[in-house]
């Protein structure tokens, strides 16, 4: 096996199996939370490494396609803005939530896109192409909507100011994507073998990042979510739903294929939870990443059963069912 082959097979493995990944390390941390704790000093740049991985995958080529697809890039891109952030809202208040708990669905209702909505896209047989830059336009404009939203939704209850998470998100999420954006141009200009290598074994680089990332929350918080409601679950698995159905209805009543209104579904349900993890860590209470920590293991498990539904409407089996990768965030 060469050495290109033994690395795509590693990162096809890792991600494969994400979700024991994340379920198994959750389990263990709850047992023995001090062994992951002092990662929690490492959150942030662990999800700037997420973020370069993003940002290797691009090319200048999805971002023409907003010039190229402009109707249904905003339809998508406008559905995760506006609903996301105001189901969020609402199942708050229903629900009856704690700010400083409620607070962090707020956060993953505002959050971008994920990269776990691109791979679901595929696997769900949608329109990648589609989901990939709906993806990178609701990252790009994070650094004004997602403060924009917590500041409008959580007002009085927050410290914290705009330009400040703003900074934030650019530091951790924009700056590194447009790296990682740069460094794939010149790797394919002047190193394609060393591009290929990089984008083959980055899927399991990102996994473990974001495996350590929610291993960190859940023992940081350990003691509040052995006693959280059941509330919290339900507003998780509430928000998520919400936005995966609302997306697919948007897209179906603005007419779009059905293909596009896959991507449309888990551009709008499937969030970036793991920036959600990092903000509450560094602005708020760190029970305030108790619900993005979760949001990141149950979306995980929502999003590739919505994608083998879609597959089994089709009557095939799943893309890439032996050697699918599955994202993390």
């Amino acid at each position: 096996m060469s050495t290109q082959s033994l690395l795509e097979r590693i990162g096809q493995v890792t991600s494969k199996y994400f979700v024991v990944w994340v379920v198994a390390v959750s389990a263990i941390a709850l047992y023995t939370p001090e062994t992951f704790t002092p990662i929690g000093a490492y959150i942030t740049p662990l999800l700037g490494i997420i973020m370069l991985g993003m940002g290797l995958t691009l090319t200048p080529a999805d971002f023409r396609r907003i010039l190229e697809r402009p109707r249904d890039v905003f339809i998508g891109a406008t559905a995760q803005w506006l609903l996301m952030p105001t189901f969020a809202y609402v199942l708050v208040v229903a629900l009856g939530l704690p700010w400083e708990i409620g607070v962090g669905l707020i956060l993953v209702g505002a959050a971008p896109g994920g990269t776990a909505s691109n791979v679901m896209t595929y696997l769900g047989r949608g329109d990648v192409a589609l989901s990939v830059t709906i993806t990178s336009l609701t990252t790009i404009a994070a650094p004004l909507v997602m403060p924009a939203w917590v500041v409008l939704l959580a007002g009085e209850s927050i410290t914290v100011t705009f330009g400040e998470m703003a900074q934030s998100i650019v530091l951790i999420v924009l700056l590194p994507v447009v790296a990682g954006l740069v460094l794939r141009y010149v790797l394919d200009a002047y190193a394609p073998s060393v591009a290929e290598a990089g984008l083959s074994i980055f899927p399991a680089i990102s996994v473990i990042a974001i495996v350590a990332i929610v291993a960190a929350v859940v023992g940081l918080n350990v003691e509040e979510i052995m006693t959280a409601s059941a509330l919290v679950f339900l507003a998780v698995i509430l928000h998520n739903g919400l936005g995966l159905g609302a997306g697919y209805g948007v897209g179906h009543l603005t007419g779009m294929g059905e293909d596009r209104a896959r991507a449309c579904a888990f551009e709008v349900g499937l969030q970036n939870s793991g920036l959600a993890v990092a903000l509450a860590v560094a602005f708020f209470d760190p029970i305030a990443a108790l619900i993005p920590a979760l949001f990141s293991v149950w979306h995980n498990i929502s999003g590739p059963a919505l994608a083998t539904l879609f597959t089994h409407l089709d009557g095939d089996t799943p893309v890439g069912d032996d050697d699918s990768t599955v994202a993390a965030d």
